[in-house]
């Protein structure tokens, strides 16, 4: 399972392609380059273990890039090209990276002040040194003590200071996974066969992962630059799209497209519709499902792999709301005493027996996310039924108490999402005299909905709420916005909306 062997058996054959169809990048050219990369890493006096960094957007040479440092032994860091110059500077040193590959314009954009002593190569013209020149004198051949590396990736930093995922290297010989890899292999059924469309940006861990995944197996990746809903439609039909990664809103954008250009589009090669990061609204899962057939395969995991869970399409049609059963890892709930809870019970979600990990540099942060049994959380909240299924309620952090009462956000957003106005929604909680907290949401409506205007329309999705939920849960008030912050990965940056109600105050999203 390593692209050197693709590009003997099969060379000319396309590992990844560009969306627009302007860049390809075949399995020859792949280990050529990503060999070159790792000569030249080696000959600048990087060594097992070391890092470098990656801060570029959906350019194919940052798979190439990774490959290089995947091979050989090193720690590669994917930077979000969405960070400010402080996030970008906090993780470089974090890291340990004494190599940065990005391009100029990046860094002219960013203005992001590099540390002393780190090398920096550029993808384009700059002052610093260019990639393919760099590389170009090197052998492509593989080196002789090559070995596998691993991702060193950071959270996306939408509460506080990202943190950095590391795990162990064994240093296995190029080709070796770790068993999770093995079980998505063998649960997904990639293999030479595979095409992927690859729709989010690939300094996220899942779609990084799963890209550099389908390159071990011999497949190929058409990367999309920017998701757009009808063009990963075309997308889908030109390339005969076997597997594909989701996240909940790009969903809802499938689904707000008409429906005349929904039924434009041939689907039917899809095989596996695979999507995660983010809760899914059953009524958004139980669309996809009509549309696509039961070819949903959700899971449940993080940046730190220290568990995670997979449910089918079929699955969620008799556990609506269920993320799965645990196929990696082991699933406990705890309580805050760290007692372990019976089935139906909620409370913090723990996994035993997965993956060990730690937080780079961050003892505090890695102590805080293991239970006294050496269990560990990713921060969610939920119960499972007496079948083993997982369900979530939201984040820990996330959750607001309201006149002694625990109310969980998700509910309440997917209540929202129901109605037939509105296309996202964001629940927190916001200070209240005499119940402590009271919820808030903030809405976004479907594009060019035609009562976008119409002031009856908060009253309306109140009433909406009250009428599915308990009264404790439903907003007391709600705000239209133009479009929630978002990470293109899915994930709510819900802090930008809460913090400014607690400016003065001292409750914070951890």
């Amino acid at each position: 399972m390593h692209p050197g062997i693709h590009a003997r058996q099969r060379p000319n054959k396309i590992a990844f392609m560009q969306s627009d169809g302007k860049a390809s990048v075949t399995y020859a050219e792949l280990n050529r380059q990503s060999n070159q990369t790792a000569h030249w890493l080696f000959n600048f006096g990087l060594r097992v273990r070391d890092g470098v960094a990656i801060l570029l957007d959906n350019d194919l040479r940052f798979l190439t890039i990774a490959w290089a440092a995947q091979r050989s032994g090193l720690y590669y860091t994917p930077i979000s090209t969405l960070f400010q110059a402080q996030e970008i500077r906090y993780i470089i040193d974090n890291s340990d990276a004494r190599v940065l590959f990005t391009k100029q314009s990046i860094l002219e954009r960013t203005q992001v002040e590099l540390p002393k002593g780190l090398k920096v190569i550029t993808l384009d013209e700059g002052p610093h040194t260019e990639w393919s020149s760099a590389i170009a004198d090197y052998s492509g051949e593989d080196r002789p003590d090559a070995c596998e590396g691993a991702e060193m990736i950071y959270s996306s930093g939408t509460t506080g200071q990202p943190k950095g995922v590391r795990f162990d290297l064994a240093l296995s010989p190029p080709g070796s996974v770790s068993p999770l890899i093995e079980k998505r292999i063998k649960m997904h059924q990639v293999s030479e066969h595979t095409c992927y469309l690859s729709t989010a940006p690939l300094y996220h861990s899942a779609p990084l992962r799963y890209n550099l995944m389908v390159s071990r197996l011999g497949g190929t990746s058409i990367i999309m630059l920017k998701f757009d809903a009808e063009t990963a439609l075309a997308l889908i039909e030109a390339h005969r799209i076997t597997h594909s990664q989701w996240v909940p809103t790009m969903f809802n954008r499938l689904l707000a497209l008409p429906e005349s250009t929904r039924k434009r589009y041939d689907t039917t090669s899809l095989q596996y519709a695979i999507h995660a990061a983010a809760p899914c609204p059953i009524s958004v899962k139980n669309a996809m499902i009509d549309w696509w057939g039961p070819i949903l395969f959700e899971y449940y995991s993080g940046t730190e792999s220290n568990g995670s869970t997979a449910i089918t399409s079929v699955e969620a049609l008799s556990h609506p709301g269920s993320v799965g059963r645990a196929f990696h890892g082991t699933l406990k709930i705890l309580d805050d005493d760290f007692t372990e809870l019976p089935a139906g019970e909620v409370g913090t979600v723990y996994f035993a027996e997965g993956t060990t990990f730690s937080y780079h540099k961050d003892p505090v942060k890695t102590r805080a996310a293991t239970s006294p049994q050496g269990w560990t959380t990713l921060g969610d909240v939920g119960l499972i039924d007496r079948e083993g299924y997982l369900y979530l309620k939201d984040r820990k952090s996330f959750m607001i108490i309201s006149g002694g009462v625990n109310i969980y956000p998700q509910e309440i957003e997917d209540c929202l999402i129901d109605h037939e106005a509105v296309i996202d929604a964001a629940v927190f909680g916001i200070p209240d005299a005499e119940f402590g907290e009271a919820v808030k949401a903030v809405i976004e409506l479907k594009p060019e909905h035609p009562r976008y205007a119409d002031p009856t329309l908060v009253d309306e999705l109140i009433r909406h709420c009250r009428e599915r939920l308990s009264h404790v849960k439903c907003p007391k008030s709600i705000d239209i916005t133009p479009a929630l912050p978002r990470h293109p990965t899915g994930k709510l940056y819900k802090s930008k909306l809460r913090d400014p109600y607690w400016a003065d105050r001292s409750s914070s999203i951890i």
